[in-house]
């Protein structure tokens, strides 16, 4: 039987306000057991509302952070928030937290003092961190490096170098590969995901964004995470069912959870 895990999606986001429960059970159908719901940041957050669908549905994990857009609204007050919600039991990970330079909606120096206090945060609570990294593999290498024996984690959606990937694999951290690896344009991509090793390797949506082929220009959903696993499965030469076992286990070794059956 299939078995999938959707590491890195956004369901309760207001994309999904008019179905999100048939969109959850065509995931179940389609035998995705696991998914890990990031909680959006910023002006209006869904830290509650993921909390909430995690309470209600079995197979879903609730990770809470700020996003790096969204550092400059980091405070004390948002982080004695954060610190009370993560107690929360089905709050496995901290993120998603990084540092995005190809935006900066928040200025570089802000995104890094943010990321660093978040990492103090996910030491304290001991728990690993989602980490979001676009156009900024010099200053998160370092702050990786500098951090590498005190947490661990996830690079999500990675769309880095394969210099960048072996770097994070040697320091104990995983790699995720969402619907980009399905582009056209994406056989760089495919070269990083082939040479990495595969107890180090995750797949996510990152819904509602990032429809993978052949679902592209439309909302994204996690039972999509199939398309990734088939075309991960074609890169390593296996079938999508053993990607989707790997993976999964990758999912449960990282995170200490245990995975609901089909």
């Amino acid at each position: 039987m299939s078995l999938f895990v959707d590491s890195h999606a956004h369901v309760s986001a207001p994309e999904f306000d008019a179905d999100r429960s048939d969109v959850l059970a065509r995931a179940r159908a389609g035998g995705v057991v696991s998914i890990l719901e990031v909680a959006l940041s910023g002006p209006e957050p869904t830290f509650e509302k993921a909390l909430a669908l995690a309470e209600a549905h079995e197979g879903i994990y609730v990770a809470l952070g700020v996003h790096p857009h969204d550092a400059q609204t980091y405070g004390p007050d948002l982080e004695q928030r954060l610190l009370e919600l993560s107690a929360h039991p089905k709050v496995i990970a901290w993120g998603e937290i990084g540092l995005d330079y190809h935006y900066e909606h928040s200025p570089r120096r802000v995104q890094r003092d943010v990321f660093v206090r978040q990492l103090h945060l996910a030491e304290r609570r001991g728990v690993p961190v989602v980490v979001h990294s676009r156009d900024a593999e010099a200053d998160m290498l370092a702050i990786l490096q500098e951090w590498r024996d005190r947490v661990r984690g996830v690079l999500h959606c990675f769309t880095g170098s394969l210099w960048m990937a072996r770097r994070c694999v040697e320091m104990g951290w995983y790699i995720s590969f969402s619907g980009i690896l399905t582009f056209r344009n994406a056989s760089a991509l495919a070269d990083v995901a082939r040479e990495l090793p595969r107890e180090r390797v995750l797949i996510e949506t990152d819904c509602p964004y990032l429809a993978p082929v052949p679902y592209r220009g439309k909302r994204n959903e996690p039972l999509f995470v199939r398309e990734v696993a088939r075309r991960l499965a074609d890169v390593w030469g296996e079938s999508p069912e053993e990607v989707g076992r790997q993976t999964a286990e990758n999912f449960r070794a990282l995170f200490g959870v245990r995975l609901r059956t089909p």
